[in-house]
């Protein structure tokens, strides 16, 4: 009932939206008269606020057109590598412009699995990782569906169902592929990575990088980490898990929607939040159209969210944040005992940020230790320092300083392979 509530708010809040998107160009828009009135700016600037506070935010573009090889221009287009009924594999196909530097180039780059996480914003939240990572890598990236998009037809999805997805996209590109996950994804990536070595698998990758996740959230809790462990599971499934309404195709669909998500991420940090909206009105008064647009495109990525599968929600939250099954070293899938131990010949770097408040210090770092079979000269471990969460893949501090320790290892280890 509250999914169908919060439908007919948006069907209520959307003819306003529309009123103060149009009023806020009436008042800025240089053909209109009414742009040259004494309060027009402050008229334009409040409409405007109120538009982007009471709009729909959709699913955002990758908007990645071209990229660099070898110092030259090249071409970037999506093509969906694999589709399944929660997930597309998209790789980003690159196509120089000039054929004849493309025929000069040494050898063919890396190809790289970027393992975006399901956890409430959509895969496009890595854009930046993805536009870092371009210039020297093979790009492929889960691309999560929105599951009120998926019919109950295509049944439930599970913790283990995202491990076997890995585990086949794994497949599909290995053995010469190197898995980066980010966040919440490092789990079941371990998880698959695991269950490969011990089985033997020949498509096992080269190496796995693993950034900013919740391998043991015992270690520094968070406030995302101390949520989990004070409300019960049954506190989990009646309060947040609804169904989806009618008109979507997943209509019936058991979920963890995604505007009771967003609500959780605002609630994080309210203050910043308020103050940014401010700013933003306080820079449309004043012409200062660069930092506009800055927040423009921060929030129309942060606001975008989708609904997760109850199945896959809940499973996490007792698998990962309340009886800790991996480092606990008990968690099962389908079946089989998930060992990290068993893993030898694939390298692990592990990536944590000094400031990050979702995935405190030493929970991703706990891989290392997990991983007892790997040797240590094919392991590295980097906090990044002064650097927040978000921060650990997007913004300068990735750009520069994360992501060419990333490309240099990933070199490093496919050239010793």
């Amino acid at each position: 009932m509250l999914y169908q509530l919060h439908e007919w708010q948006r069907a209520l809040l959307t003819p306003f939206a529309h009123f103060a998107d149009a009023s806020a160009q009436l008042f800025s828009n240089p053909y209109s008269p009414l742009a040259y009135t004494p309060l027009s700016r402050r008229l334009a600037a409040g409409y405007e606020l109120l538009y982007r506070l009471g709009k729909d935010y959709e699913k955002p573009a990758w908007d990645l057109p071209t990229t660099t090889l070898d110092g030259a221009e090249a071409t970037v287009t999506e093509q969906i590598a694999a589709a399944r009924p929660f997930c597309n594999l998209v790789h980003f196909v690159r196509t120089p412009v000039s054929p004849r530097k493309a025929a000069a180039r040494r050898k063919p780059d890396p190809t790289v699995l970027l393992v975006a996480p399901l956890s409430g914003h959509h895969a496009t939240l890595l854009r930046d990782t993805v536009r870092a990572l371009l210039p020297e890598h093979d790009v492929y990236v889960t691309d999560w569906i929105d599951a009120r998009m998926v019919p109950q037809s295509a049944g439930p999805f599970h913790l283990a169902d995202y491990v076997d997805y890995i585990r086949d996209f794994i497949g599909q590109l290995g053995p010469d592929v190197h898995v980066i996950s980010v966040c919440q994804p490092t789990v079941p990536v371990l998880a698959a990575v695991s269950l490969m070595a011990s089985d033997n698998d020949p498509k096992l990758p080269r190496s796995m990088i693993m950034m900013g996740g919740p391998i043991d959230p015992r270690k520094s809790p968070t406030q995302v980490n101390n949520l989990a462990k004070t409300k019960p599971y049954s506190w989990f499934e009646n309060t947040l898990i609804h169904r989806v309404p009618p008109r979507f195709p997943g209509s019936g669909r058991k979920v963890y929607p995604g505007f009771l998500q967003h609500a959780g991420f605002v609630s994080m940090n309210p203050d910043r939040h308020l103050k940014s909206h401010y700013d933003f009105y306080l820079d449309l008064v004043r012409g200062d159209d660069d930092d506009a647009e800055a927040h423009r495109r921060f929030y129309d990525e942060y606001n975008a969210v989708l609904d997760m599968p109850a199945e896959y929600y809940l499973d996490t939250i007792r698998t990962v944040f309340q009886d800790f099954e991996l480092p606990r070293g008990v968690w099962k899938v389908n079946g089989h005992l998930v060992k990290p131990s068993d893993i030898r010949s694939v390298a692990l770097f592990t990536i944590e940020g000094e400031l990050d408040d979702i995935s405190g210090s030493g929970q991703t770092q706990a891989a290392q230790d997990l991983c007892s079979g790997i040797p240590a000269d094919r392991k590295r471990h980097f906090t990044a320092p002064r650097c927040g969460h978000y921060g650990i893949f997007s913004g300068r501090r990735w750009r520069e300083v994360i992501c060419p320790q990333i490309a240099e290892f990933i070199r490093q280890h496919r050239d010793a392979a």
